[in-house]
């Protein structure tokens, strides 16, 4: 989808052009001065057609990043003087330029899903861009702009580490609790896990996790692997995540209220010191951080 200027660049510089694509099918006119090929996508194209542009929660689905499972609705936003049949997200803080591009990049998109989306759910949307794009807080932070304290609040919670959305639910939900989550925890003989809690491994996979056969049998001598190794170990699968969190959250405190995940032995406070040294070497954990 273009705006008029675009096409021009493209080779349609003059209205007759323009007049022959859209008879013969190639062009559609999807409201005075913007354009689709005749293939598009159709999310989008609504979003045009409605007097805006593609943003928020359906700009970053369009960008390939994880996101939540939302109600159905358009997201889009418009100009100040343009109305539309559908209600226009709000951004965070602020009004933004005239659209240029049928989808908003993210940093944009980013602005505008905060009140579509809850604090948890959008910090997770940071975590994929970022580690996707190789960015971290304060680059993502320069990049949308913003003066919102409700942006830079949320964008301290976030951890460009996380490998995927149920990942960065869980650990957000839980530091919110006051557990001292550690991100990406290096484990001898066994590699990265998703999350550790004292000698508590969470592993958080997502809805397409055992797509093979491979991966489930790999996943299932990584976590026996551990278990005799002297590691706790729980699963938890994307709707454990996103729809069973209760029942996640009293399965995980049957674990640390007791103190069962705490290191007892020697052998286990050994365990988990090798664990700080493997991810602190990779650069994956801060100095300071208890084990």
């Amino acid at each position: 989808m273009y705006a008029r200027k675009e096409l021009a660049a493209l080779g349609y510089d003059d209205d007759h052009a323009l007049q022959r694509a859209i008879r013969a099918g190639d062009l559609v006119r999807l409201r005075i001065g913007w354009y689709a090929f005749r293939v598009h996508d159709r999310t989008v194209a609504s979003a045009v057609r409605d007097g805006g542009v593609s943003t928020c929660v359906d700009a970053l689905r369009f960008h390939d990043l994880w996101v939540p499972p939302t109600p159905p609705r358009l997201h889009l936003r418009r100009g100040r003087h343009r109305t539309g049949k559908h209600v226009a997200c709000r951004p965070c803080s602020g009004s933004l330029r005239s659209a240029t591009r049928a989808v908003d990049p993210v940093p944009v998109a980013l602005k505008y899903a905060v009140h579509c989306l809850d604090a948890d759910e959008w910090i997770a949307v940071c975590d994929s861009y970022m580690n996707s794009s190789l960015i971290d807080p304060a680059d993502l932070r320069a990049d949308m702009g913003s003066s919102s304290a409700t942006v830079r609040r949320l964008l301290d919670w976030t951890d460009p580490r996380s490998q995927s959305g149920t990942e960065s639910i869980t650990r957000v939900r839980l530091k919110s609790l006051g557990y001292s989550v550690v991100v990406q925890p290096g484990i001898e003989g066994v590699g990265w896990a998703d999350l550790r809690i004292g000698k508590l491994i969470l592993e958080c996979d997502s809805r397409l996790h055992h797509s093979s056969k491979a991966a489930y049998e790999r996943d299932h001598h990584r976590d026996r692997r551990a278990l005799v190794d002297g590691w706790l170990v729980m699963r938890l699968t994307y709707d454990d995540v996103l729809y069973g969190w209760d029942t996640v959250l009293e399965d995980i405190r049957a674990i640390t209220t007791p103190d069962r995940h705490r290191a007892r032995t020697v052998k286990q406070q050994e365990m988990l010191r090798r664990s700080a040294r493997i991810s602190r070497s990779e650069g994956n954990l801060p100095f300071d951080l208890d084990i």
